[in-house]
């Protein structure tokens, strides 16, 4: 039957034995409809193979030549470049590599070949930087003129894949069960007017033209968005109609005394986030919020009116952090908004003594504390709170979802308000937060002053560093922040490691320096960043752990070591760290990387301040997969959609969603499916 041939395992198919079977599992394939759902990442139409001489510069092109040289050098910086030199009746190319000297034996004089990638016009000559590369005779295997290009390995050349895939769909079409059960629903279909299942399978790999490919696509795109807002829409519409929670009352003498009583007037902004928050408490449904707010917007002044709220209607409120440093800085914060109107108030860390640790449970048994600010500590076993009502998660994306829900799981149905600063575009945001009401804070309160951002090479390092010796000796504080912990053979980046030992000995050599990474224990890099935070250590050498650190006002210059290494968004965030105070800050993005794209993204942090604007850009840029940096967040790994070029049919696959009403068998399905594409990652996005 047809469901047994798509879970049939990959090596019994013709040509596929276990030594294969174990090469293809690398690729996460391992039955025929994980195969099948091996999409290409791209298409060549072989009628367009163009000559050497006529190959355009800034295009992805594919041409055929032979091989005439092969070389290896070593670049003054010590890189091993591999160059091959091409030819073809109309002209000679450079194909080169960067640290990757197997290629050397890969290829040799003679060897004909098909080459795909950007290409580079430079002073007449044309160069290929890591380019793809298919053997002449392999790439004629393929059937049809536009030939798919998947996924692959060294041990599973295009060729292999195509010809396994060709197996597969012959099989699936022809096979007597090839009416496979469709996955949306017959209305869906016919209203966005979409192709079958079946047909889109078939024509993704092995499409007749461009305009069957298209609708393949836009079919198989669709479907992946849409099933995954019928889960996060379902999980909306559960927690609004069937989850009952705590009903807060309007806002009393607390909140108002607390309000009035802010050292600074609210932005629009914050008025309008608060207003939002306000409604959620005020009603049955168990609030579930995301606030998004640019760093130093003042999201934390919304979470503590919205804590004085639950504590007036007599629960608790707790705050989770991710760092205990953050959490005591959150608690200080909190402390001078809330403990002058009776508020009580605790911090719950890993670092506190047993008997204070005791102590503290018990007035939150109690409910002796009102507030509770922590990091996981609050999660362990042993605290139990009387009346729980709302439940505050700051740079939410450091939680798995896992922990928030053990969190929320203290209370009954209490409310949720989860807080980022880290800017998320629209589309990202429907896709990984569907299920949260989300809003945002883009306006910065007055007196934040605007951070003077520079791109510098290498050259400028010297003085770099004696401007932020100057600004040490004016009585401010600098920090360094570089991509890796210790040098790498296999990437060239600054390390903190050695940046600091260098540091230590030339400029900031009479001057008190801290070094902290992601290595070092938990108790060892509080340590140094209170020291930092009280003006012991003048100078700070860091990883991106202090991405989301402590507010240090006095804290004015940020320079970034290897810049080119961090997407937009995080430099962003690291940008953050300083202009917190009344004196004027600087940042200062350390790079001798020349390439076009790099420098213009470089260009884009110093011409914009708006998180928001870069957080798209960025998006832009490095695509989904690496913008937050980590999987915690859940997002998921789409096989064909793409969320930044897909927009269009992401909106319509929502709207579609919110208008289908699941069946139990439906949805079902739905949960079905979706498990077999996350795996793994499939409780982190939905069982929450």
């Amino acid at each position: 039957m047809l469901q047994k041939l798509w879970s049939t395992k990959i090596q019994f198919l013709k040509g596929v034995g276990p030594a294969n079977a174990a090469k293809l599992a690398k690729l996460g394939i391992f039955t025929v409809g994980q195969l099948l759902e091996h999409y290409p990442r791209r298409y060549e139409d072989r009628s367009q193979l163009k000559p050497i001489a006529k190959l355009t510069d800034g295009l992805y092109e594919t041409f055929r030549a032979v091989v005439v040289n092969v070389s290896e050098l070593k670049s003054s910086r010590g890189l091993k470049i591999v160059k091959i030199a091409v030819r073809d009746e109309s002209g000679l190319a450079q194909l080169s590599w960067f640290n990757q000297s197997y290629i050397k034996n890969k290829y040799k004089p003679g060897m004909e070949l098909v080459i795909s990638g950007k290409i580079q016009r430079r002073m007449g000559a044309i160069e290929v930087n890591k380019p793809d590369i298919e053997l002449a005779a392999e790439f004629s295997s393929g059937s049809g003129r536009i030939a798919p290009v998947y996924p692959a390995t060294e041990d599973v050349p295009q060729w292999q894949i195509r010809m396994l895939m060709q197996q597969a769909a012959d099989t699936f079409q022809n096979s007597e069960f090839a009416d496979q059960k469709e996955t949306l629903p017959a209305d869906i279909i016919s209203y966005y007017k979409l192709m079958n299942r079946r047909e889109a399978l078939v024509s993704i790999h092995f499409p007749a033209n461009m305009e069957v490919l298209a609708e393949a696509r836009r079919r198989l795109v669709f479907e992946e968005l849409y099933l995954l807002q019928c889960g996060l829409v379902y999980l909306k519409q559960k927690n609004k109609y069937t989850c009952s929670g705590v009903k807060h009352a309007p806002d009393g003498e607390l909140v108002a005394k607390i309000h009035k009583n802010l050292p600074f007037a609210l932005t629009n902004d914050q008025s309008q986030t608060l207003r939002d928050v306000q409604t959620d408490m005020e009603d049955t449904t168990p609030m579930q919020r995301l606030v998004q707010g640019d760093v130093g917007s003042g999201k934390t002044v919304i979470a503590a009116i919205a804590l004085a709220k639950t504590v007036e209607n007599g629960y608790q409120g707790a705050m989770m952090a991710p760092t205990e440093i953050l959490a005591e800085q959150h608690y200080h914060t909190l402390a001078k908004l809330l403990a002058p109107h009776g508020v009580r108030l605790a911090v719950l860390t890993g670092k506190i003594t047993r008997r204070v640790r005791d102590e503290v449970l018990y007035n939150i048994k109690e409910g002796i504390i009102d507030v509770v600010i922590g990091t996981h500590a609050l999660i362990q076993d042993d605290v139990e709170f009387k009346h729980l009502g709302l439940v505050v998660t700051d740079e939410q994306h450091r939680f798995g979802v896992r922990q928030r829900a053990r969190l929320e799981a203290k209370g009954q149905q209490p409310d949720m308000l989860v807080m980022t600063a880290t800017p998320i575009p629209r589309t990202m945001a429907l896709t990984v937060y569907g299920d949260l009401d989300v809003s945002v804070i883009r306006e910065l309160p007055p007196g934040r002053q605007p951070i003077a951002t520079y791109s510098r090479s290498n050259d400028r390092r010297d003085k770099v560093y004696s401007f932020a010796v100057e600004q040490i000796k004016a009585g401010r504080q600098v920090y360094v922040v570089c991509p890796l912990v210790q040098e790498s053979e296999k990437i060239e980046a600054q390390s903190a490691v050695k940046i600091y030992d260098e540091l230590s000995a030339t400029f900031f050599e009479n001057l008190k320096c801290g070094l902290l990474h992601g290595k070092m224990k938990s108790q060892e890099k509080d340590a140094i960043m209170a020291a930092f935070a009280c003006g012991e250590i003048k100078a700070l050498i860091a990883t991106t752990v202090i991405e989301v650190g402590v507010n240090v006002p006095n804290a004015t210059v940020m320079i970034i070591e290897g810049a080119d290494r961090f997407g937009l968004a995080q430099l962003h965030q690291l940008r953050g760290r300083v202009g917190r105070g009344e004196h004027k800050s600087y940042c200062i993005l350390l790079s001798d990387n020349t390439n076009e794209e790099t420098v213009e993204r470089l260009q884009i942090i110093t011409q914009i301040s708006d998180g928001f604007v870069l957080a798209e850009k960025d998006l832009l840029l490095r695509g989904p997969g690496q913008f937050f940096g980590t999987n915690q967040h859940g997002m998921p790994d789409l096989k064909i959609a793409d969320i930044v070029r897909d927009t269009g049919i992401l909106l319509e696959a929502r709207r579609a969603a919110q208008q289908t009403i699941c069946t139990p068998e439906y949805l079902d399905m739905v949960w079905q499916t979706l498990k077999s594409w996350f795996g793994e990652k499939f409780s982190m996005v939905f069982c929450r």
